[in-house]
């Protein structure tokens, strides 16, 4: 379980290279979110984000087993995604099941903060294997120890 701590960057901003690279993996992506408006506006970011890529992905897909990246608010993993990224309090019960599981928050909002800490909690609990990363002054990102 991977914890992304955002205070520079928007998720606009910092999703697409994590799902580059789970692309250049072999590896399909779920990311679910708590709010629609959030997916839709990452929706825009995903197909604008930079010239020279394309990030393959769907909204709600209808016939989601074929999308590379899904964007939903669905439970469960639709489109045999390896790698889950949760955001906005989306629902985090099955991350055991995704090879890799991330929590994205903004680290600027105090609900947020509070809510990735106490997940940070329950999956230390559990057993889970963690790693927390935040972002640098200069946007990158620094695996936390």
């Amino acid at each position: 379980m991977w914890f992304y701590h955002l205070e520079r960057s928007s998720l606009e901003a910092m999703l697409p290279p994590l799902l580059e690279r789970c692309l250049a993996r072999g590896w399909r992506a779920l990311v679910r979110g708590g709010l629609r408006e959030r997916l839709e506006s990452l929706d825009v970011a995903l197909w604008t984000f930079r010239d020279d890529s394309f990030l393959p992905h769907a909204l709600d897909a209808a016939a989601p087993e074929r999308q590379p990246i899904l964007l939903t608010t669905a439970p469960g993993n639709p489109n045999g995604a390896q790698a889950l990224f949760a955001l906005d309090g989306a629902d985090l019960s099955d991350a055991a099941a995704f090879a890799r599981a991330t929590l994205v928050f903004d680290g600027r909002d105090e609900a947020a903060l509070a809510a990735a800490r106490a997940q940070w909690k329950a999956f230390k609990a559990a057993g889970a294997s963690l790693a927390y990363w935040k972002e640098t002054p200069d946007g990158r990102w620094e695996k936390q120890q």
